[in-house]
């Protein structure tokens, strides 16, 4: 297989069932940890190997090393593996898996922008979803489809349970400390925003041919999805937060051996579910807009990314990333992409807007 961000934890993971299950690694690329990279070369040694930059690239322990995007297209286009594993970060992954299926490839997909940013131009028959959130829906369906509404949770981000009036003060610092888990720096601060939900919800919606779709908060994160039955009855997802179960079906199939150690019900206690407040979470009150116009995804996505760069470099404040979100979601409102290409200038009409240019 292929595995594009083999060394964020998603990627780690997916070694790790690889090496477990005697799987045959042929291309590994990562970004800047050449490190970790190197480590992985020695173990699995697989033919092919890219990275983020050339500065990189000359730290790497391998012979011929492929870098950026066009690296990463030539590593599919030479791989004979039929299996892509994309665990890229944002909007870079969203050219491998268009390449991965013009060569008719199957993807396990964690890159989540891939859905958000071109989801009506990706054939998601061909896609089996590592999310939890998207794994529990696709466990608890099968090919049912007599479903009345589907729920993804959420964790509620590092702010849950700040008073909404302190939110506006948080630091860096203070939306990294995730209640549940540690994470890439991006997605902590998306789930701080509740954007990395949003993000979920755009996904469900192509992966399962539905806008019957919403959220909500369970603070434990045991549960990860639910399905309401057109019945009246309701059936959960429950599993401990580890990706190596939707790690696991998306490379093997269907398989009988434990992947993870059961969930006791007893040890948990109660359980606490929360609505998704808008004015906790200003994004929130875009989702149903969202919804009817998914192309809406690429101003997103864009807005979000170039206000978290602006966070992380301290020139603009935490509720501010939404605020950015919202007024570029408003000044675009309506926009229809007819071709992967209108992607990209949507993406640079929307930059300019943010930037006053």
């Amino acid at each position: 297989m292929v595995v594009l961000g083999s060394t964020g934890s998603i990627g780690v993971n997916t070694l790790e069932i690889a090496k477990r299950f005697g799987l045959k690694i042929e291309a590994l690329v990562a970004g800047n940890n050449y490190k970790l990279l190197n480590r992985q070369i020695e173990i699995f040694k697989p033919r092919f190997v890219g990275v983020k930059d050339k500065k990189t690239a000359e730290k790497v322990n391998f012979d011929k090393v492929y870098v950026g995007t066009e690296g990463i297209v030539e590593i599919l286009n030479r791989s004979k593996s039929k299996l892509v594993v994309n665990a890229l970060v944002g909007e870079a992954g969203l050219i491998p898996t268009v390449t991965a299926q013009n060569l008719g490839k199957k993807i396990a997909l964690a890159n989540k922008e891939s859905l958000v940013i071109a989801g009506k131009f990706i054939d998601t028959s061909k896609i089996t979803p590592i999310d939890s959130e998207h794994f529990g829906l696709w466990y608890l369906l099968g090919n049912k489809k007599n479903f009345n509404r589907l729920f993804i949770t959420a964790s509620g981000g590092a702010l849950r349970d700040w008073p909404v009036e302190k939110i506006k003060n948080a630091k860096l610092e203070d939306v990294l400390k995730h209640p549940n888990w540690s994470m890439g720096v991006k997605i902590t601060i998306d789930s701080a925003t509740m954007v990395n939900k949003l993000f979920e919800l755009l996904e469900a919606k192509w992966l399962f041919d539905t806008s019957d779709i919403d959220a909500f908060i369970e603070t434990k994160s045991i549960i990860h999805a639910l399905v309401e039955w057109n019945d009246g009855s309701t059936t959960a997802h429950i599993s401990k937060t580890d990706m190596k179960l939707p790690i696991a079906f998306a490379l093997l199939g269907e398989t009988k051996e434990k992947i993870l150690e059961p969930v006791n019900l007893l040890e948990i206690g109660s359980l606490e579910f929360k609505k998704i407040d808008p004015k906790r979470y200003p994004v929130w009150e875009i989702k149903e807009s969202l919804l009817k116009n998914p192309d809406m995804g690429i101003v997103i996505n864009t807005a979000n990314e170039e206000a978290i760069r602006k966070f992380l470099d301290k020139k603009i404040g935490f509720l501010d990333i939404s605020r950015q979100i919202l007024e570029a979601f408003k000044e675009f409102e309506g926009v229809k992409i007819n071709d992967l290409d209108e992607i990209f200038e949507v993406k640079k009409e929307v930059l300019r807007f943010l930037n006053g240019i």
